[in-house]
């Protein structure tokens, strides 16, 4: 294996949004507090990124973010308060890096719950830096619990992603930075690189085995529930 493939990344997790998908839940908190099984969403990502070996752990934060700050202020993290706008993932990247330091990045949604694997570690053993310069970990779209779209893509021979298909984005990935410096408008999706790197073939997939279950939505929380009522989630290796 790669010597650097075991290197710990350092990880952003998303917490900005508005969450609106969640509807009366997130009229008086963030998505990121809403609770699963009694614990914040957040605590979840968190736990993921530690558990992972990162030494740096980033939490943008902008939608009430004075109760997230206080939820983590004894977590460790670092967070990032994205005032006055919001700048969706791509910007809150390229707006983190001097945080984050020049080499890839770890980004990770705060509205999953996962269950087997530890998904960093999963793209850790699989990444091969001097082929990909991103790494996604999809699931296929028949397994994607609480994820009611359809796949955003599909994996070509070679590994690489391509747009359209089956598999689901769980919201985990390993990324190389370099390219956000081009591109100029603060606040904008991390698609817009994706779709450079597309281009370029340097997009790669690798599909998740155990539980995922998307939880932007009210339905995804009773989903998240029962997925982990049904077993305890293992600790990662």
């Amino acid at each position: 294996m790669h010597m650097m493939a075991k290197t710990p990344f350092p990880v952003m997790i998303f917490a900005a949004g508005f969450g609106r998908r969640m509807g009366a839940l997130t009229k008086d908190k963030p998505k990121p507090l809403v609770p699963v099984k009694g614990r914040a969403l957040i605590d979840y990502a968190v736990d993921i990124a530690r558990e992972s070996g990162a030494q740096t752990i980033l939490v943008n934060l902008h939608y009430k973010h004075q109760m997230l700050a206080d939820h983590l202020r004894d977590a460790p993290v670092q967070t990032r308060l994205e005032l006055p706008d919001i700048l969706e993932t791509g910007g809150g990247l390229k707006a983190a890096l001097p945080q984050l330091g020049a080499g890839p990045v770890v980004t990770i949604n705060s509205d999953a719950i996962w269950q087997g694997e530890n998904p960093i570690a999963a793209l850790r053993a699989r990444w091969q830096p001097e082929r990909m310069e991103a790494l996604l970990l999809c699931i296929e779209r028949t397994h994607a619990q609480g994820h009611s779209g359809a796949g955003d893509f599909s994996l070509a021979k070679n590994g690489c992603l391509q747009r359209g298909g089956n598999l689901v984005y769980t919201g985990v990935q390993i990324i190389k930075t370099d390219g956000l410096m081009a591109i100029e408008q603060r606040a904008f999706s991390l698609n817009l690189l994706w779709a450079q790197m597309i281009e370029r073939q340097s997009v790669y997939g690798a599909v998740y085995r155990g539980n995922w279950c998307d939880v932007g939505h009210p339905e995804g929380l009773a989903c998240a529930q029962n997925m982990l009522s049904h077993s305890n989630m293992p600790k990662a290796n």
